[in-house]
Protein backbone atom coordinates (compact mmCIF):
# COMPACT_ATOMS: atom_id res chain seq x y z
CA UNK A 1 0.00 0.00 0.00
CA UNK A 2 1.30 3.32 -1.05
CA UNK A 3 0.90 6.93 -0.27
CA UNK A 4 2.10 9.66 -2.26
CA UNK A 5 1.29 12.38 -0.27
CA UNK A 6 3.68 11.21 2.88
CA UNK A 7 5.67 8.80 0.34
CA UNK A 8 5.04 5.86 2.56
CA UNK A 9 4.98 2.19 1.23
CA UNK A 10 3.31 -0.86 3.84
CA UNK A 11 4.54 -4.33 2.50
CA UNK A 12 5.62 -7.88 4.10
CA UNK A 13 9.16 -8.85 4.47
CA UNK A 14 10.01 -12.80 4.39
CA UNK A 15 12.65 -14.24 5.92
CA UNK A 16 13.60 -17.80 7.28
CA UNK A 17 12.43 -16.86 10.47
CA UNK A 18 9.04 -15.19 10.12
CA UNK A 19 7.48 -12.50 7.70
CA UNK A 20 8.23 -8.64 8.52
CA UNK A 21 5.77 -6.38 8.25
CA UNK A 22 7.61 -2.96 7.06
CA UNK A 23 6.78 0.78 6.45
CA UNK A 24 8.66 2.56 4.75
CA UNK A 25 8.87 6.38 4.40
CA UNK A 26 10.75 9.42 3.80
CA UNK A 27 13.80 10.07 0.92
CA UNK A 28 14.17 7.33 -1.62
CA UNK A 29 17.26 8.33 -3.34
CA UNK A 30 19.71 9.63 -0.28
CA UNK A 31 22.80 7.53 0.41
CA UNK A 32 23.01 8.71 3.97
CA UNK A 33 21.74 5.51 6.14
CA UNK A 34 18.61 4.35 6.25
CA UNK A 35 17.06 4.89 9.75
CA UNK A 36 15.69 1.39 11.49
CA UNK A 37 13.03 1.02 13.57
CA UNK A 38 12.15 -1.74 16.07
CA UNK A 39 9.52 -1.29 18.52
CA UNK A 40 9.15 -2.91 21.99
CA UNK A 41 6.64 -5.43 23.59
CA UNK A 42 3.00 -4.90 23.70
CA UNK A 43 3.37 -2.36 20.81
CA UNK A 44 3.92 -2.21 17.24
CA UNK A 45 5.99 0.44 14.94
CA UNK A 46 2.87 2.66 14.99
CA UNK A 47 1.92 3.02 18.61
CA UNK A 48 5.78 2.93 19.76
CA UNK A 49 7.27 5.37 16.77
CA UNK A 50 4.41 7.49 15.74
CA UNK A 51 4.50 10.55 17.86
CA UNK A 52 7.92 10.98 17.37
CA UNK A 53 8.22 10.88 14.30
CA UNK A 54 5.08 12.61 13.39
CA UNK A 55 6.57 15.22 15.63
CA UNK A 56 6.93 18.88 13.89
CA UNK A 57 10.52 18.88 14.51
CA UNK A 58 11.37 15.37 13.44
CA UNK A 59 9.90 16.22 10.00
CA UNK A 60 13.63 18.03 9.01
CA UNK A 61 15.09 14.23 9.96
CA UNK A 62 12.86 12.41 8.10
CA UNK A 63 12.70 14.45 5.00
CA UNK A 64 16.43 13.56 4.59
CA UNK A 65 16.48 9.96 5.11
CA UNK A 66 14.96 6.13 4.47
CA UNK A 67 12.86 5.48 7.44
CA UNK A 68 12.12 1.86 8.19
CA UNK A 69 9.38 0.70 10.56
CA UNK A 70 10.31 -2.69 11.49
CA UNK A 71 7.00 -4.87 12.88
CA UNK A 72 7.97 -8.27 14.70
CA UNK A 73 6.49 -11.06 13.29
CA UNK A 74 2.69 -11.35 14.40
CA UNK A 75 3.30 -7.87 16.14
CA UNK A 76 1.82 -5.82 13.42
CA UNK A 77 -1.76 -3.98 13.32
CA UNK A 78 -4.36 -6.44 12.26
CA UNK A 79 -2.00 -9.77 12.20
CA UNK A 80 -3.74 -13.07 12.15
CA UNK A 81 -3.63 -15.28 15.38
CA UNK A 82 -0.96 -17.94 15.49
CA UNK A 83 -2.23 -21.24 15.40
CA UNK A 84 -2.49 -23.25 18.84
CA UNK A 85 0.32 -24.96 19.50
CA UNK A 86 3.09 -23.07 17.27
CA UNK A 87 6.21 -22.48 19.30
CA UNK A 88 7.21 -19.18 17.74
CA UNK A 89 9.62 -18.11 21.11
CA UNK A 90 12.42 -19.72 19.28
CA UNK A 91 11.95 -17.67 15.99
CA UNK A 92 11.62 -14.77 17.79
CA UNK A 93 15.47 -15.44 19.29
CA UNK A 94 16.71 -16.50 16.22
CA UNK A 95 15.34 -13.15 14.45
CA UNK A 96 17.14 -11.25 17.03
CA UNK A 97 20.16 -12.88 16.41
CA UNK A 98 19.31 -12.44 11.88
CA UNK A 99 18.03 -8.98 11.75
CA UNK A 100 20.62 -8.51 8.57
CA UNK A 101 17.24 -10.06 6.89
CA UNK A 102 15.46 -6.63 7.63
CA UNK A 103 18.39 -5.23 5.94
CA UNK A 104 18.26 -7.80 2.94
CA UNK A 105 14.42 -8.38 2.61
CA UNK A 106 13.59 -4.54 2.17
CA UNK A 107 16.71 -3.85 -0.42
CA UNK A 108 15.03 -6.99 -2.00
CA UNK A 109 11.38 -5.38 -1.88
CA UNK A 110 12.26 -2.00 -2.51
CA UNK A 111 15.18 -2.20 -5.39
CA UNK A 112 15.39 1.75 -6.04
CA UNK A 113 16.19 2.49 -2.37
CA UNK A 114 19.81 1.89 -1.51
CA UNK A 115 21.62 1.80 1.44
CA UNK A 116 24.22 -0.29 2.98
CA UNK A 117 24.26 0.85 6.71
CA UNK A 118 21.47 2.18 9.47
CA UNK A 119 20.80 3.82 12.11
CA UNK A 120 18.86 1.78 14.60
CA UNK A 121 16.45 3.47 17.02
CA UNK A 122 14.83 0.32 19.41
CA UNK A 123 12.93 0.56 22.94
CA UNK A 124 12.89 -2.59 25.08
CA UNK A 125 13.20 -5.79 23.28
CA UNK A 126 13.33 -3.57 20.02
CA UNK A 127 16.67 -1.94 21.66
CA UNK A 128 18.32 -5.41 22.96
CA UNK A 129 17.44 -6.66 19.36
CA UNK A 130 19.87 -4.03 17.58
CA UNK A 131 22.21 -3.65 20.22
CA UNK A 132 22.62 -7.78 19.56
CA UNK A 133 22.19 -7.12 15.59
CA UNK A 134 25.26 -4.32 16.25
CA UNK A 135 27.68 -6.57 17.92
CA UNK A 136 27.52 -8.92 14.99
CA UNK A 137 27.15 -6.79 12.46
CA UNK A 138 29.35 -3.50 13.19
CA UNK A 139 29.78 -2.94 9.43
CA UNK A 140 26.44 -2.12 9.25
CA UNK A 141 25.40 -0.14 12.08
CA UNK A 142 26.14 3.76 11.90
CA UNK A 143 24.42 4.99 15.05
CA UNK A 144 22.43 3.30 17.89
CA UNK A 145 19.66 5.11 19.71
CA UNK A 146 18.96 3.06 22.18
CA UNK A 147 15.89 3.57 25.05
CA UNK A 148 15.44 0.99 28.38
CA UNK A 149 17.89 -0.99 26.89
CA UNK A 150 18.48 -4.29 29.43
CA UNK A 151 21.47 -6.08 27.98
CA UNK A 152 21.28 -8.40 30.82
CA UNK A 153 19.19 -12.39 30.40
CA UNK A 154 16.92 -12.31 33.65
CA UNK A 155 17.94 -13.52 37.20
CA UNK A 156 16.21 -16.15 39.35
CA UNK A 157 14.98 -14.07 41.22
CA UNK A 158 13.74 -12.09 38.09
CA UNK A 159 12.60 -15.21 36.92
CA UNK A 160 10.71 -16.55 40.15
CA UNK A 161 8.75 -12.67 40.14
CA UNK A 162 7.75 -13.55 36.42
CA UNK A 163 6.54 -16.79 37.13
CA UNK A 164 4.61 -15.43 40.40
CA UNK A 165 3.13 -12.87 38.33
CA UNK A 166 2.13 -14.85 35.12
CA UNK A 167 -0.57 -16.59 37.83
CA UNK A 168 -1.72 -13.32 39.77
CA UNK A 169 -1.59 -11.00 36.74
CA UNK A 170 -2.89 -10.89 33.50
CA UNK A 171 -0.95 -10.94 30.53
CA UNK A 172 -1.62 -7.33 29.88
CA UNK A 173 -1.27 -6.14 33.31
CA UNK A 174 2.59 -7.67 33.31
CA UNK A 175 3.63 -6.07 30.08
CA UNK A 176 2.64 -2.60 31.21
CA UNK A 177 4.63 -3.21 34.42
CA UNK A 178 6.96 -3.58 31.87
CA UNK A 179 6.14 -0.57 29.27
CA UNK A 180 4.95 2.12 32.74
CA UNK A 181 6.68 3.08 35.35
CA UNK A 182 4.91 2.65 39.02
CA UNK A 183 4.31 6.23 38.97
CA UNK A 184 2.46 6.21 35.92
CA UNK A 185 0.39 2.70 36.64
CA UNK A 186 -0.17 4.04 40.23
CA UNK A 187 -1.44 7.29 38.95
CA UNK A 188 -3.48 5.36 35.71
CA UNK A 189 -2.84 8.04 33.44
CA UNK A 190 -4.22 8.53 30.02
CA UNK A 191 -1.70 7.09 28.03
CA UNK A 192 -2.00 3.85 30.56
CA UNK A 193 -5.29 3.62 30.16
CA UNK A 194 -5.15 3.77 26.44
CA UNK A 195 -2.65 0.79 26.29
CA UNK A 196 -4.49 -0.83 29.09
CA UNK A 197 -7.50 -0.73 26.66
CA UNK A 198 -5.47 -1.81 23.58
CA UNK A 199 -3.40 -4.29 25.02
CA UNK A 200 -6.32 -6.52 26.83
CA UNK A 201 -8.48 -6.11 23.60
CA UNK A 202 -5.78 -7.04 20.93
CA UNK A 203 -6.91 -9.88 18.72
CA UNK A 204 -3.38 -10.74 18.74
CA UNK A 205 -2.49 -10.92 22.23
CA UNK A 206 -1.25 -14.58 22.06
CA UNK A 207 0.86 -13.45 19.42
CA UNK A 208 2.11 -10.62 22.26
CA UNK A 209 2.62 -13.32 24.50
CA UNK A 210 4.82 -15.58 22.47
CA UNK A 211 7.02 -12.17 21.97
CA UNK A 212 7.17 -11.34 25.61
CA UNK A 213 8.49 -15.04 26.43
CA UNK A 214 10.98 -14.61 24.27
CA UNK A 215 12.54 -11.30 25.69
CA UNK A 216 12.39 -13.03 29.08
CA UNK A 217 14.15 -15.95 27.84
CA UNK A 218 16.89 -13.36 26.77
CA UNK A 219 20.94 -13.95 26.91
CA UNK A 220 23.37 -11.29 28.25
CA UNK A 221 24.54 -9.18 25.99
CA UNK A 222 28.56 -9.53 26.71
CA UNK A 223 30.76 -6.30 25.98
CA UNK A 224 32.90 -4.16 28.01
CA UNK A 225 34.61 -0.79 27.07
CA UNK A 226 37.65 -2.38 25.25
CA UNK A 227 34.93 -4.47 22.99
CA UNK A 228 31.86 -2.59 23.01
CA UNK A 229 29.54 -1.03 19.90
CA UNK A 230 31.78 0.38 17.01
CA UNK A 231 29.28 2.81 16.74
CA UNK A 232 28.27 5.94 18.23
CA UNK A 233 25.44 4.78 20.66
CA UNK A 234 22.59 7.45 22.53
CA UNK A 235 21.09 5.47 25.47
CA UNK A 236 17.43 6.65 26.91
CA UNK A 237 15.90 6.11 29.45
CA UNK A 238 13.03 7.86 31.39
CA UNK A 239 13.15 9.24 35.12
CA UNK A 240 12.22 6.59 37.25
CA UNK A 241 11.58 4.00 34.63
CA UNK A 242 11.33 0.51 35.26
CA UNK A 243 14.66 0.33 33.46
CA UNK A 244 16.20 2.66 34.65
CA UNK A 245 18.60 0.68 36.72
CA UNK A 246 19.79 -1.56 33.64
CA UNK A 247 19.86 1.67 31.28
CA UNK A 248 22.42 2.74 33.95
CA UNK A 249 24.09 -0.54 34.50
CA UNK A 250 24.67 -0.82 30.47
CA UNK A 251 26.01 2.90 30.43
CA UNK A 252 29.24 1.92 32.58
CA UNK A 253 29.88 -0.67 30.41
CA UNK A 254 30.11 1.74 27.48
CA UNK A 255 32.89 2.86 25.36
CA UNK A 256 32.36 7.15 27.32
CA UNK A 257 34.10 8.56 24.30
CA UNK A 258 31.20 7.20 22.02
CA UNK A 259 28.42 6.97 24.29
CA UNK A 260 25.91 9.41 25.49
CA UNK A 261 23.46 8.64 28.11
CA UNK A 262 20.26 10.86 28.38
CA UNK A 263 17.93 10.81 31.23
CA UNK A 264 14.90 12.27 30.90
CA UNK A 265 13.07 13.50 33.64
CA UNK A 266 8.91 13.45 33.98
CA UNK A 267 9.28 11.31 30.71
CA UNK A 268 7.69 8.16 32.47
CA UNK A 269 8.88 4.49 30.83
CA UNK A 270 8.15 5.69 26.88
CA UNK A 271 9.77 9.10 27.00
CA UNK A 272 9.47 8.39 22.88
CA UNK A 273 5.77 9.15 23.21
CA UNK A 274 5.79 11.39 26.74
CA UNK A 275 8.42 14.02 25.59
CA UNK A 276 8.66 13.81 21.64
CA UNK A 277 10.19 17.31 21.76
CA UNK A 278 12.94 16.92 23.95
CA UNK A 279 13.74 13.83 22.36
CA UNK A 280 13.90 14.77 18.48
CA UNK A 281 16.33 17.46 19.80
CA UNK A 282 18.77 14.72 21.43
CA UNK A 283 18.34 12.93 18.23
CA UNK A 284 19.13 15.49 16.19
CA UNK A 285 22.16 16.23 18.19
CA UNK A 286 23.42 12.66 18.02
CA UNK A 287 22.92 12.87 13.82
CA UNK A 288 25.04 16.17 13.46
CA UNK A 289 27.36 14.36 15.88
CA UNK A 290 27.63 11.49 13.20
CA UNK A 291 28.74 14.13 10.48
CA UNK A 292 24.85 14.34 9.12
CA UNK A 293 22.80 17.36 8.70
CA UNK A 294 25.31 19.35 9.93
CA UNK A 295 24.34 22.91 8.50
CA UNK A 296 20.61 22.24 10.54
CA UNK A 297 19.63 24.86 13.24
CA UNK A 298 19.16 24.11 16.11
CA UNK A 299 15.30 23.26 17.03
CA UNK A 300 12.35 26.10 17.70
CA UNK A 301 12.27 24.17 21.25
CA UNK A 302 16.43 24.65 22.38
CA UNK A 303 16.28 28.43 21.22
CA UNK A 304 13.10 28.70 23.94
CA UNK A 305 14.89 27.08 26.61
CA UNK A 306 18.13 26.44 28.85
CA UNK A 307 19.23 22.74 28.94
CA UNK A 308 21.06 21.74 31.36
CA UNK A 309 23.75 18.91 31.38
CA UNK A 310 24.99 16.91 33.95
CA UNK A 311 28.39 15.63 32.59
CA UNK A 312 29.91 12.99 34.17
CA UNK A 313 33.55 11.82 33.16
CA UNK A 314 34.74 7.93 33.70
CA UNK A 315 38.32 6.65 34.07
CA UNK A 316 39.48 3.35 35.16
CA UNK A 317 35.91 2.74 35.65
CA UNK A 318 34.93 5.53 38.57
CA UNK A 319 33.83 8.74 37.92
CA UNK A 320 37.18 11.13 38.51
CA UNK A 321 35.11 14.54 38.03
CA UNK A 322 31.60 15.90 37.54
CA UNK A 323 30.46 19.33 36.08
CA UNK A 324 27.09 21.04 35.03
CA UNK A 325 27.10 22.65 31.05
CA UNK A 326 24.67 25.47 30.92
CA UNK A 327 24.21 25.26 27.23
CA UNK A 328 23.16 28.94 25.60
CA UNK A 329 20.28 29.21 23.63
CA UNK A 330 21.77 30.70 20.22
CA UNK A 331 20.58 29.03 17.09
CA UNK A 332 22.93 26.70 14.78
CA UNK A 333 25.14 25.67 17.95
CA UNK A 334 26.46 22.52 17.65
CA UNK A 335 26.12 19.69 20.43
CA UNK A 336 28.98 18.79 22.70
CA UNK A 337 31.77 16.74 21.38
CA UNK A 338 31.31 12.87 21.97
CA UNK A 339 34.75 13.27 24.30
CA UNK A 340 33.03 11.68 27.07
CA UNK A 341 29.97 9.62 28.58
CA UNK A 342 27.78 12.54 28.58
CA UNK A 343 24.65 12.24 31.46
CA UNK A 344 22.37 14.60 30.33
CA UNK A 345 19.23 15.60 32.41
CA UNK A 346 16.52 17.47 30.51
Amino acid sequence: MAERGCRKTESCVETPHGVLHVTLHGTRTTRRPAILTFHDVGLDSKSCFSPLFKFEEMQEIVKNFTLIHIDAPGQEEGAATYPAGVQQCSDQLKLCLHAHAYAVGVNNLYPSVSFRTVIGVGVGAGAYILARFALANPDAVEGLVLINIDTNARGWIDWAAQKLSSVTSSLAEQILCHLFSQEELSSSTDLVQSHRERISKAPNLSNMELLWKSYNSRRDLIFDRNSAFKCPVMLVVGDHAPYEDAAVECNSKMDPTTTSFLKMADAGGLPQLTQPAKLTEAFKYFIQGMGYMASSCMTRLSRSRTTSLSSSYSMDGSRSRSRTLSQGSQGGQMPPSPSQTMEVSC
